[in-house]
């Protein structure tokens, strides 16, 4: 019996929307790609609020199973889908990969997720402070990028799912990742797995690749 395709409500320059494209990607499921008109408020609308009360995107319906948040629903795909290949058994290192998930919701979010928010979406946060906030996550991730190849060990795990996208897209916020060959040697090994797909790029900022 053939997997149905899972429905991913997503906006196409929403990084958290990405993670779960990417995640669905790679493991290789079929899926169905809903565009959520964020410009127009349709996240908003008693509809959309049916799917996810905070009116936000990502969210999958996979077969009647609807679910928010990114990092959970990186969670939900990896265990159900992944064959144990992108969430470790091992508590040490479910540990490690909880830690960068963590990250993502935290220093990812206020670093350089929200200066590529101020170029590309005109949010009015604090420009400086979120490349300052993007600089001292990016110093730590070359740090720890020198001892693996991975964030979470040796091998791709949610963890690197869950932090690929807006450091990617970093140089969108003015965020240069010049100075951090580690990190920049990481993004190439995401983008060459199997099956990897990138997000729309948008013409502010740096303009790096």
């Amino acid at each position: 019996m053939s997997q149905q395709a899972i429905k991913l409500y997503r906006h196409p320059l929403s990084g958290h929307s990405h993670r779960v494209e990417l995640m669905l990607s790679l493991l290789g499921l079929p899926t169905e790609l809903v565009f959520v008109d964020l410009m127009k408020g349709a996240h908003k609308t008693p509809e959309f609020l049916a799917l996810n009360r905070f009116g936000q995107v990502p969210v999958i319906d996979d077969n009647g199973t609807v679910l928010a948040d990114s990092n959970g629903i990186l969670t939900y795909l990896a265990a159900k889908y992944g064959d144990g290949q992108w969430l470790p058994s091992d508590p040490e290192a479910q540990a490690s990969v909880q830690r960068w998930l963590s990250v993502a919701a935290g220093q990812i979010n206020s670093g350089p997720a929200r200066a590529r928010l101020i170029t590309v979406f005109g949010a009015g946060y604090n420009a400086e402070e979120a490349i300052s906030n993007a600089h001292g996550l990016l110093k730590v991730m070359e740090h720890e990028l020198g001892d693996s190849q991975f964030l979470a060990g040796d091998k791709p795990t949610i963890a690197d799912v869950a932090a690929y996208t807006y450091v990617s897209h970093a140089p969108e916020g003015n965020v240069a990742l010049t100075d951090y060959p580690n990190v920049r040697a990481w993004l190439g090994r995401i983008e060459a797995l199997p099956r990897f797909v990138g997000m729309q790029r948008t013409a502010t900022g740096l303009q790096e690749a």
